[in-house]
Parts: structure tokens; sequence; C-alpha cells
């Protein structure tokens, strides 16, 4: 019970400094990497922990691999999504 009220502490730390980037005035570029960053690891908490992903190493990999396939999958249609819209290139 302990390591769950510590990762929640953590991920409420981490929500107060989302909350902080949001309010300071920097560039958006900047804004979305500190967004991003702090994203990722209060996912990577949240999956590790709750999900239970950090005691089965086999589960992790079998999600880790899943999601990487499914990322290619779907930058693999990127191409055919810019032919619908641009028209082909040989036929102008």
């Amino acid at each position: 019970m302990s390591k769950d009220l510590i990762v929640y502490v953590c991920l409420l730390v981490l929500a107060a400094i989302q909350f902080l980037i949001a309010y300071q005035s920097i560039t958006p570029t900047q804004m979305f990497t500190r967004m991003i960053v702090v994203a990722v690891i209060e996912a990577s908490l949240a999956l590790l922990f709750f999900m239970h992903l950090a005691d089965n190493r086999g589960l992790l990999w079998f999600v880790v691999i899943f999601n990487g396939f499914v990322l290619f999958a779907m930058q693999y249609s990127w191409t055919d999504s810019f032919r619908i819209s641009n028209g082909v290139p040989w036929a102008k």
C-alpha cells in the first residue's frame, strides 16, 4: 500500500509541475517540450505501477512491442493520406 501511495503523491507533484509550466511565460515550443516530458514521465509511472507492468516483465514487453507495432502501422498510412490530399505527383 505504501508504494502505491508514494506513486500517487509523485503523480500529484507532476500534475502540479504541469500546472506551473502552463502559467510560465515561455515560447510555445519550450512549453510543448516541457509538457511532453512531464506527461511521458507521468504516463510511465501510471502504466508501470497502476497497471502492474513493473511486476510482470512479459506483459511489459508485450505492451511495448504491441504499441510500437501500432505506432508504426499508423505512420505507414501517412503517405497514402498525403497522396489523397495532394493528388498523385505524376498526374500534374
